[in-house]
């Protein structure tokens, strides 16, 4: 069934992390989570700066197709990766900019969060952008549980960066948090209100 499949893509320019935070949900959801995955990705014409985006597929079932065919959820990291890979976008989908650098956005169903200015301004590391975004979906993402997530991102990153990168996580969560998510239409997150109960 439809709703037993859960589809994100993560977009942005080369450089912003985007494969990294694509593989870090997947082992979230698949291997500290009980679900089946499916992880894939692409690149634009230049490694880095040019656009690239990454899909994870989240099921409690085996998964037939490992690509999105209509997005439950979509974090946009900048304008030119939202504007080319928005077009299967679901309508009662969620969509998670970072404010930094998406100044239009297609639809009311949106969430805005300065992902990089959070990491400029607090830790002064802009390559933590992908982890405070990480950070948000954990609160926003039904399928991905927070713990689950933060413990992906801390088997992934360097050692000697894990306390910066658990405070940048962090940071991300409270970001969310703040968001009165009662105030988006109400098909925006499905069943989020029952599961914060």
């Amino acid at each position: 069934m439809e709703e037993e499949r859960y589809e994100i893509r993560l977009g942005g320019s080369g450089g912003q992390g985007i494969i990294l935070a694509a593989v870090i949900l997947a082992e979230a959801a698949g291997l500290h989570g009980d679900n089946h995955v499916c992880q894939t990705q692409s690149y634009g014409p230049e490694a880095r700066g040019g656009k690239s985006k990454a899909e994870v597929v989240i099921s409690s079932r085996e998964i037939d197709y490992p690509k999105v065919i209509r997005m439950d959820l979509f974090l946009a990291m900048n304008q030119a990766s939202l504007d080319a890979y928005f077009y299967d976008f679901k309508p009662n989908g969620l969509l998670v900019v970072d404010a930094t650098f998406v100044k239009q956005t297609p639809t009311s169903r949106a969430i805005a969060i300065p992902f990089t200015r959070i990491a400029r301004e607090q830790f002064e590391q802009e390559m933590v952008a992908n982890v405070v975004a990480l950070g948000a979906l954990a609160h926003l993402c039904p399928r991905v549980e927070e713990a689950h997530l933060l413990e992906a991102v801390l088997a992934r990153v360097p050692p000697h960066t894990q306390t910066l990168n658990r405070e940048a996580f962090a940071a991300g969560l409270a970001a969310a948090q703040k968001i009165k998510l009662e105030n988006l239409p109400r098909s925006i997150v499905p069943d989020q209100e029952e599961q914060e109960i």
